[in-house]
């Protein structure tokens, strides 16, 4: 059974949910996850032997009516979307340099049953199921933390290891990045980064370094990605 396939029988499963019933003479679901696979097809690009990147943000632009329908049901469909999209990846061999989200947007031009695609490669960070680190939502907790994008992960363990590799506690999947890139290495109150010989190095504030303890608002830069470092300690 295929990607496609397999998406639209999760929907069909939903039939006797108000969610599958918005689905009639409208926009149909797996129109939408056919058009994500074509935009990750079309815009592929091989950055390295081996490694071809695809987009992992993509917004579904709707008309009036259509919009209307779906806005109740956007972030359950938008996450069933997303998991296709990482499915088809998988099968085809693409990576991410970021978590896969796909949002839905109104375009008042657009009439019932019609539909845009946008797509971008926007650099984020993942953290590994397996971690014991948390999202920082606050300031002031005493537990330094890490902003990746739009991703925060606050380092309640003695070591953080950061990296591509699916075995490292922080995964950014950035080409510019090393399978094991550096450690976050958190002592008493300070928090030092250590680079693990990667090719790219490790920059902190501008200066590459090797090792550097960090300090509030310090910025790290890992291949094409920048972490800021909050000590956590509040002003």
């Amino acid at each position: 059974m295929g990607v496609l396939q397999r998406f639209e029988r999760r929907i069909e499963d939903m039939v006797n949910r108000p969610f599958a019933r918005a689905f009639k003479a409208e926009v149909q679901p797996v129109e939408i996850a056919s058009a994500l696979q074509r935009e990750c097809d079309d815009r592929a690009a091989i950055v390295a032997r081996g490694r071809t990147m695809v987009p992992n943000s993509f917004t579904v632009a709707l008309g009036p009516h259509d919009h209307e329908r779906l806005s109740v049901y956007a972030e359950a469909l938008g996450q069933e979307l997303a998991a296709m999209v990482r499915e088809h990846a998988e099968e085809q061999r693409y990576v991410f340099i970021g978590p896969v989200t796909v949002s839905f947007e109104l375009d008042e031009e657009l009439p019932t049953g019609r539909f845009q695609v946008r797509s971008a490669a926007e650099a984020g960070a993942t953290a590994a199921e397996t971690s014991t680190g948390v999202p920082a939502a606050t300031t002031g907790t005493g537990v330094p933390w890490v902003e990746v994008g739009s991703t925060t992960y606050a380092l309640a363990r003695a070591v953080t290891r950061i990296g591509r590799g699916a075995d490292t506690d922080l995964r950014i999947d950035d080409p510019g990045i090393s399978r094991n890139h550096a450690e976050l290495r958190r002592s008493g109150g300070d928090v030092t980064v250590v680079d693990l010989g990667s090719t790219n190095g490790v920059v902190v504030d501008g200066q590459r370094v090797g090792e550097q303890r960090l300090k509030d608002g310090a910025r790290v830069q890992l291949g094409s990605t920048t972490m800021i470092f909050h000590d956590g300690k509040g002003r």
